[in-house]
């Protein structure tokens, strides 16, 4: 997993890179201008912070989550090896908003608002995603923001669980993703039957004219 957000008016010439969700226990080591942080349970990396970063990768026309190239990567890499650093970046080029189709959603055992749905998303396995959309039901267009995907709010989807039922994403509202003129009020986003092709990346310039004034 690798997820990264470049906010320049905030925290300046900065790329914050996450790995992993956050732990209870961190470990933190600044090598120059490389900051990791780590699970001291584990050692395993939760993520680096890299300062300056624009004299590794040139300037940066981004502000929000940034979709790093393999060559940006092994850049990194290389700036993590000169500050001696395991170089344990790994690209992910995979789209993390994809359109999906609600096959099936039953009551959640333990809940009277959630419901448990098996989503493809164009995939060989369906995802198991628990939603509380008031208008969640089966047979619906759906988008879907997998594990790793970064919401606009700075929200990241991690693997969870919701009252004792594993969940792996989030079924998305128009308003979760600000699009203009969403209604403001919970609810799933349900795309018309013929809107995109199961699977495919979610077009978000398409869909800034989905809803109407």
């Amino acid at each position: 997993m690798l997820i990264t957000s470049y906010n320049p008016t905030q925290l300046g010439d900065t790329l914050i890179a996450i790995l992993r969700p956050d732990t209870a226990e961190q470990k933190i080591e600044t090598h120059a201008n490389v900051t990791r942080i780590s699970d001291v349970a584990t050692g395993e990396t939760l993520g680096y912070n890299f300062f300056d970063v624009s004299k590794t990768l040139g300037t940066l026309d981004v502000n929000g989550q940034i979709k790093l190239t393999a060559d940006q990567v092994a850049k990194l890499n290389d700036l993590l090896t000169a500050n001696d650093f395991d170089a344990d970046l790994v690209v992910d080029l995979t789209p993390k908003f994809v359109v999906g189709h609600v096959d099936s959603a039953e009551a959640h055992p333990k809940s009277d608002h959630l419901q448990i749905t098996k989503t493809n998303v164009g995939t060989d396995t369906d995802l198991q995603i628990v939603s509380g959309s008031p208008n969640m039901q089966a047979d619906i267009l759906v988008v879907v923001a997998k594990v790793g995907a970064m919401m606009p709010d700075g929200l990241i989807i991690w693997p969870g669980e919701l009252r004792g039922v594993e969940s792996d994403g989030m079924i998305v509202s128009g308003r979760e993703l600000q699009l203009p003129h969403a209604p403001q009020h919970p609810g799933a986003m349900i795309l018309p039957a013929d809107y995109q092709a199961v699977g495919e990346p979610f077009d978000f310039d398409r869909a800034q004219t989905l809803f109407t004034a």
